[in-house]
């Protein structure tokens, strides 16, 4: 894996994390307290934890996919590979900003859903140029799926 490589995945997750953890900020307001969350939602503290290891698998695994493209010479399916990660980190900080600043329970459900099909569409692509990377990769969609169900359930107790 190149530095430079995965240093630009690296800025490129941190700068995600940090738009949406500006957004994530709202978990203290008056709104969000009042809100009605389902059983199966997990404690707060389990947020950060979870986001912070899916953050540094999205920047590893998709370092060393570039890397592999850039290898072959597979120059638009490399270029493809970036537009996905782009548009999957585009929608991952979206959703924070949809559901805690907007307020807006249902919108964040089809955010987190596009998300959910963004990140099974990375992860199948990282497999191809490296399966072990995609591999490692398989928790980022299974999370979003989850976080789909979750946010729609809390939309619909929020009517």
């Amino acid at each position: 894996m190149k530095l430079t490589t995965v240093l630009g995945t690296v800025a490129a997750t941190a700068t995600t994390a940090l738009i949406g953890s500006i957004a994530s900020r709202d978990v203290d307001s008056r709104w969000y307290r009042k809100l009605r969350k389902p059983d199966f939602q997990p404690p707060a503290a389990a947020f950060p934890v979870v986001w912070t290891a899916l953050y540094a698998d999205i920047a590893v695994t998709s370092a060393v996919a570039i890397d592999e493209l850039t290898e072959r010479g597979a120059t638009e399916e490399r270029r493809n590979y970036v537009g996905a990660l782009v548009t999957n980190l585009v929608l991952n900080g979206a959703w924070s900003w949809v559901f805690f600043k907007g307020h807006r329970p249902v919108p964040a459900t089809a955010v987190a859903a596009l998300l959910t099909v963004s990140s099974a569409d990375l992860a199948r692509r990282t497999a191809s140029a490296n399966p072990v990377a995609g591999l490692a990769l398989a928790p980022y969609p299974v999370w979003t799926s989850f976080a789909t169900v979750l946010s729609g359930r809390i939309a619909q107790l929020n009517r």
